[in-house]
């Protein structure tokens, strides 16, 4: 049976077309930014579903709010740590995403903070608009025959050491559900976490935030790392401890870091922004979906998914997105 979605709460900034798609097919869309928790209480009771981002946070309080009115939340993008998932499920909300929808736009942000960590262009740009002629004070390394550990192989992990191959990188990988021979085709080495620490040039992560990946750059990862190691994140703030990572920038440890995500954004913690202004930190505020196409893209697909629900398009027929598949026996 077709979920009765009419009612639509768009509660981030999101692409038009989603609005459009979702209007064409019959269905009322509300665009409300910035709500607090307390507005989101009161305004949830009203819809039938809710379209966010990484700024609204769908907490217990709220779903129960809803219960009995809120069928779906859909999260225009990847991640859905943003979502109480077990309370979603309990009120028997369907959570879904849109998880190849930003994929591209990830990866390629990745690459280029390998590459600024390697060759200080950063720097070197702004030194040149100061006035400044720093040629020797920025030479850099070559990134051909350097190591590449990516933590985490799904697609952005997967898409990254595609490209990162044809620098002439070796790229090994860790992935506890990716199997080796989805690896190999993507010209990944496969290997378990011990063994990876002592062989990485680079590191870079691209797994969710859950209690098993909390901290996987720690004090104690770091130390088993090469001397020299640089470390990229543009997966979740809270997989890198900052604490540990801003240490071991300070002792050499760790050679440079690229950060596009923190645990709490904006940044306001006194670490945090110690991290932020290191000199060997490039930072970047939370860009890895921030192109035109991507934005587009989980748009679109965010609304297709809701309009797969009403049972009026066969676009995703397996309701591909869905994170809690286990509410989809209780839903139809």
């Amino acid at each position: 049976m077709p979920l009765p979605i009419k009612n639509v709460l768009v509660c981030d900034a999101v692409d038009n077309a989603c609005v459009k798609l979702l209007q064409d097919h019959g269905i009322n869309v509300d665009y409300k930014l910035k709500l607090t928790k307390a507005q989101l209480v009161e305004e949830v009771k009203g819809y039938d579903a809710l379209i966010v981002r990484s700024d609204t946070k769908i907490t217990a309080e709220i779903l129960d709010a809803g219960a009995g009115q809120l069928k779906a939340v859909g999260r225009a993008g990847a991640g859905v740590d943003n979502i109480d998932i077990e309370a979603a499920t309990r009120n028997n909300v369907v959570v879904l995403n849109t998880p190849g929808g930003n994929s591209i736009a990830a990866c390629e942000l990745t690459c280029f903070l390998i590459g600024a960590l390697a060759r200080p262009i950063c720097s070197a740009a702004t030194s040149m608009k100061e006035g400044r002629w720093d040629r020797k004070l920025y030479s850099g390394s070559e990134l051909h025959g350097k190591t590449l550990a990516i933590l985490g192989l799904g697609r952005i992990g997967r898409e990254v050491g595609f490209r990162m191959k044809a620098f002439g990188m070796r790229v090994i990988g860790f992935d506890p559900i990716t199997t080796q021979e989805e690896a190999k085709a993507a010209g990944i080495e496969k290997m378990e976490l011990d063994d990876i620490w002592p062989l990485a040039d680079y590191i870079t992560v691209h797994t969710p935030l859950i209690p098993a990946t909390r901290n996987l750059i720690s004090a104690t990862t770091l130390a088993k790392c090469r001397a020299g190691v640089r470390v990229v994140n543009v997966a979740r703030g809270g997989i890198v401890d900052e604490a540990a990572l801003v240490d071991a920038l300070e002792s050499g440890q760790c050679g440079g870091a690229a950060v596009d995500v923190y645990p709490e954004e904006p940044p306001k913690s006194d670490t945090t922004k110690k991290l932020i202004n290191h000199a060997k930190v490039v930072a970047t505020p939370h860009l890895g979906a921030s192109t035109t196409e991507a934005q587009v893209r989980v748009a679109v697909e965010v609304a297709e998914q809701f309009i797969a629900l009403t049972g009026t398009s066969k676009v995703y027929t397996e309701y591909a997105g869905v994170v809690n598949r286990d509410v989809l026996n209780n839903v139809f």
